[in-house]
């Protein structure tokens, strides 16, 4: 893939944003999502900042795109990250339709500084039986009304 002068720019935007987080309290993850050439949305990862686990770079920026491109499908878009994204950032990226991911820190790097997912694509591998948070499935049927209702749904949106 050629990579121009314009993802060097929001490449380095991405990577500003980190760098500066970690000088105002937050992790050093930053992120931009652009469409058409321009950026829509910028985010940093303020996990312990804000005390919110699910509070990182990418699903920042992806927050900020949806609400102010009103949709929250981002299929035109592009996201630039300045590291290679965890499980949940990817889950993210694929579940807004986003159609590449530019990154400069790879996961090995974000493990030399302590930030380390490895354990949760263990995780993910295991039977549920055999995860350390134990999955335990109640009350299916009752469960089931949602899904019954959302299939009779005639105006339903998917995604």
């Amino acid at each position: 893939m050629n990579i121009t002068d314009k993802d060097k720019r929001f490449m380095q935007t991405a990577i500003d944003i980190s760098v500066e987080n970690v000088r105002n309290g937050g992790g050093p993850f930053g992120a931009v999502v652009v469409k058409d050439g321009e950026i829509v949305a910028t985010g940093a990862n303020r996990v312990t900042a804000n005390n919110d686990p699910t509070a990182h770079a990418e699903v920042s920026a992806i927050r900020e795109a949806c609400r102010k491109l009103g949709t929250f499908r981002l299929s035109d878009c592009i996201i630039y990250t300045s590291c290679e994204p965890c499980p949940m950032c990817l889950s993210a990226i694929y579940w807004s339709g986003i159609n590449t991911i530019y990154y400069g820190n790879t996961a090995t790097d974000a493990a030399d500084i302590d930030f380390s997912d490895q354990f949760i694509y263990d995780e993910i591998g295991r039977p549920m039986a055999e995860r350390k948070v134990p999955c335990i499935n109640v009350m299916r049927n009752e469960a089931l009304a949602a899904f019954r209702a959302w299939r009779e749904k005639s105006d339903r949106i998917e995604y």
